[in-house]
C-alpha cells in the first residue's frame, strides 16, 4: 500500500505485526509527528523508556520502540538519517484530533510522539534549537511492527521550525526478516511481543 500525506494534514492507519512501514520525506525539512498506540488499545509509545534502556537521546537505525509495558511496539530498521527527534513533541492539530476519534481515542491519549526527519540541537545553555537542512527529499525510514499497531502521522511543521509544512510518502510492504544488531534491553522487549 502506498499513501502520499501533504503538508498541514493528519492520517492514520492500522498495520499488522511484521509489516514494513515506511515514510519518505516529499519536501527538504518534511516533519512527520508519529504517534504509535498498540493494536489492543493497551500500549502507547513511552519515550522515556525507549531512549533510558537503550541509551539514545536520539531515534536511529537500531532502536525498537517501547511501550510503557516494556513491550516492543516497532523496530527502526533503516534510516538514511542518524538523527530523529522525540524531545520536543508536537502540537496537535484538530485533524490529528479527528483522526484519533475515528479509533475511539481522543485528547487524553496523546503521548510523546517522534518527530521523523526533524533534529533538535542542545546548546551549553540546555536549550533546544532546530537544526534546519536536516532532512532532504527522498530521506526516509522504516520501521518493522512487532506487534498489531495504529499510527498516526500529523504533517505539520517541528514546534522549533519557522518553516512550511511538507508532504511525508507512506508505504507499508513484507518486513525483512531478522534484526539489526539491538542492545540486551531491546531484545527482551522484542522477546515479550513474540
Amino acid at each position: 500500500m502506498k499513501h502520499e500525506i501533504p503538508g498541514d494534514a493528519a492520517w492514520s492507519f492500522p498495520i499488522r505485526a511484521g509489516r514494513a512501514l515506511t515514510l519518505t520525506a516529499l519536501a527538504a525539512d518534511a516533519n512527520a509527528s508519529v504517534l504509535i498506540v498498540g493494536g489492543d488499545r493497551l500500549d502507547r509509545l513511552n519515550i522515556p523508556d525507549t531512549l533510558k534502556s537503550q541509551m539514545s537521546a536520539r531515534i536511529h537505525a537500531g532502536l525498537v520502540l517501547m511501550s510503557d509495558r516494556g513491550l516492543a511496539l516497532a523496530t527502526v530498521t533503516a534510516s538514511t538519517l542518524d538523527w530523529h527527534d522525540c524531545l520536543t513533541g508536537f502540537i496537535p492539530s484538530p485533524l490529528l484530533l479527528l483522526e484519533l476519534a475515528k479509533h475511539g481515542l481522543g485528547a487524553a491519549d496523546l503521548h510523546g510522539c517522534i518527530n521523523f526527519f526533524s533534529k533538535v540541537g542542545i546548546s551549553s545553555g540546555a536549550a533546544l534549537t532546530y537544526v534546519p537542512g536536516h532532512a532532504s527529499v527522498d530521506d526516509s525510514v522504516t520501521l518493522r511492527a512487532d506487534q498489531d499497531l495504529l499510527v498516526f502521522i500529523q504533517t505539520t511543521p517541528h514546534p522549533l521550525s519557522t518553516g512550511p509544512a511538507g508532504g511525508v510518502g507512506v508505504q507499508i510492504g513484507t518486513a525483512e526478516p531478522g534484526d539489526p544488531e539491538l542492545r540486551p534491553e531491546a531484545l527482551r522487549a522484542l522477546e515479550l511481543v513474540r
